[in-house]
């Protein structure tokens, strides 16, 4: 098992990129069979869920889609802030459309909750949600439970495919967990 050092903290090896590779082929089966007929919108969001909607993407069959950006960010290192703060805005026109949220990892649901809302707002015939990794033991918002799921999580903090640490490590090809914390 592969260990790594970032900022003091220990982290080990926790789902391996096979693991990855079956979780993002599974979650587009699924909705490449939802929608078939459609031409859903992704709404990729930003930074995190880049690694996961590229794999996600390339995996679909018989889907004609668009593919758009967000960057939100409620993250700083491994706290949530509690606030949802637009940094990048959605620049696609989504009144009419199927939109499906593509989401690295779905944990409190604030982010999820709050987009959810906000592209409800701006007309969206329907939104979904994809996620890398979720933790349902964390979620506080019923209307954030995601649709699609790679990967069913507890409580750890974890980093690697797209998810950092204070904007490092996304480019790690598995997940990794803490092991311990530095000493104080």
């Amino acid at each position: 098992m592969r260990t790594i050092e970032e900022q003091g903290y220990h982290f080990e090896e926790w789902i391996t990129p096979e693991q990855i590779a079956k979780d993002v082929k599974q979650v587009a089966e699924q909705i490449s069979a939802d929608y078939k007929d459609k031409e859903p919108l992704f709404v990729i969001v930003l930074n995190g869920a880049f690694v996961f909607a590229a794999d996600l993407i390339r995996a679909l069959k018989d889907v004609r889609c668009e593919v758009t950006f967000i960057r939100v960010s409620s993250y700083w290192g491994m706290s949530s802030t509690g606030q949802l703060e637009f940094i990048v805005p959605l620049q696609q026109v989504v009144d009419q459309r199927d939109v499906i949220i593509v989401e690295d990892i779905v944990d409190t649901g604030l982010t999820i909750h709050q987009l959810k809302a906000h592209l409800r707002g701006l007309g969206a015939n329907s939104v979904s949600v994809a996620t890398m990794l979720f933790k349902p033991t964390k979620l506080e918002y019923d209307d954030a439970r995601p649709d699609y799921v790679g990967h069913q999580i507890s409580e750890e903090f974890v980093i690697g495919c797209g998810l950092d640490f204070d904007g490092f490590v996304r480019n790690l090809d598995a997940i990794y967990k803490v092991k311990d914390q530095p000493a104080k």
